[in-house]
């Protein structure tokens, strides 16, 4: 997609995207500082509460935590999955020879990290975390890249953002197969039957978003009970709403709506929920853990080389193009920002350990190299910003 036709749905995207990410940061930085004050176990004793919800026989017990992680945030999977499926149809990801570099990018980006954990941790307990430095968190590194100036083309803006969304998709695939406990097929099954129905719905045309929202709560309910992670329900939800290029589109309304919600209340909340970490004395020895060491090996140093020796080779073999006014020195600034993990990656590390240290270690690692990952790329594409510092291979 060129930036003389980029859709005012991404451009409303990158804009709540941006300002989310800025938010994002004030909620962390507030969560930690307020996790070590005073008023600390007041504060992480609420998001450890248990809530209990009632409705038609059923009852549901789950910490406040535990609402945000599979509520909530199944709600941003479905935008994400709507984001997806707008790239998909119109985007980037619509024509396969623009979408082939950032799809190879994304993969270079996750097998590197992932390969990174691994070597670090092999045969040890924390060799489950292997999928946290695979992660980039969209609203972050949008919101870094914003900060960047005007000056840095739409094509870099987009092309960040088709890399950042194949990348959650392979986190939700991860999730999926890797991070699935206590299967129950019959909840499963039952779930997957709803997403068939819903399909079916849309081959329909049904345009009534009630046929698809009603289900979509119970196949949420389905697959909370079945083991795999709820949060999977938003992404199915998201591929059986009907998108039509052509007429009224769902789709986008549905993406419309929830832009502002998910970047300012879904996000921040998530962030206040999951990173009130109580930095104890000698707090900083965790990074030098097996695990610490992959988190940050892995999203500081992985994201960047995988991305970029993907990129080198499939241009280099002249399987792929840079997009139109992209540089690469502006590859390389957006390869360091795809090292900000945060949301997905502390999602994953949630998901990989029982363990409540490593939990901690793995958040403290995850927080260290987002800000590094965000520092440099910052710098790099500021410094960068209007100019070719590097030579076109294109």
């Amino acid at each position: 997609m060129s930036s003389t036709k980029t859709t005012r749905i991404f451009k409303e995207f990158f804009d709540s995207e941006k300002a989310g990410g800025l938010l994002l940061i004030i909620c962390t930085v507030a969560s930690v500082i307020i996790a070590n004050t005073s008023i600390g176990d007041g504060y992480l004793h609420f998001w450890h509460s248990q809530l209990n919800l009632s409705f038609a026989n059923v009852n549901l017990n789950y910490s406040a935590e535990h609402w945000v992680n599979d509520g909530l945030m199944a709600i941003f999977f479905l935008m994400v999955g709507l984001e997806i499926e707008r790239e998909l149809y119109i985007g980037e990801l619509s024509n396969f020879k623009n979408a082939l570099l950032p799809i190879l990018a994304a993969v270079g980006g996750m097998v590197v990290p992932a390969a990174i954990h691994f070597l670090f941790n092999h045969g040890t307990p924390t060799q489950s975390g292997i999928g946290i430095p695979m992660a980039t968190d969209i609203a972050f590194a949008l919101g870094i890249l914003s900060l960047a100036g005007d000056k840095i083309p739409p094509s870099v803006k987009i092309f960040l953002t088709a890399l950042a969304i194949i990348d959650d998709l392979g986190a939700v695939i991860i999730i999926a197969i890797f991070y699935t406990k206590n299967l129950s097929l019959l909840y499963l099954f039952i779930a997957l039957g709803i997403f068939l129905l819903l399909l079916i719905f849309n081959k329909l045309k049904i345009k009534n978003l009630f046929f698809y929202i009603i289900p979509g709560i119970v196949m949420w309910y389905c697959m909370l009970q079945s083991g795999v992670h709820a949060t999977i329900s938003g992404i199915l939800l998201a591929f059986a709403i009907p998108f039509d290029k052509a007429g009224s589109n769902l789709s986008e309304k549905v993406q419309h709506f929830l832009h502002k919600p998910v970047a300012f209340l879904i996000l921040p909340i998530f962030a206040l929920a999951n990173t009130g970490i109580v930095l104890s004395a000698g707090w900083h020895q965790t990074l030098f853990s097996d695990n610490s060491l992959g988190i940050i090996g892995g999203l500081f140093l992985g994201k960047p080389v995988g991305i970029l020796l993907f990129c080198i080779a499939a241009i280099q073999l002249k399987v792929c193009r840079l997009p139109d006014k992209m540089r690469w020195s502006h590859l390389s600034g957006i390869s360091a920002l795809a090292g900000l993990g945060f949301t997905m990656s502390i999602f994953i590390a949630n998901l990989a350990f029982s363990d409540a240290e490593y939990i901690q270690d793995s958040k403290i690692a995850i927080l260290t190299a987002s800000l590094f990952a965000g520092l440099i790329g910052f710098f790099l594409l500021k410094r960068i910003s209007g100019k070719v510092s590097m030579p076109d291979l294109k």
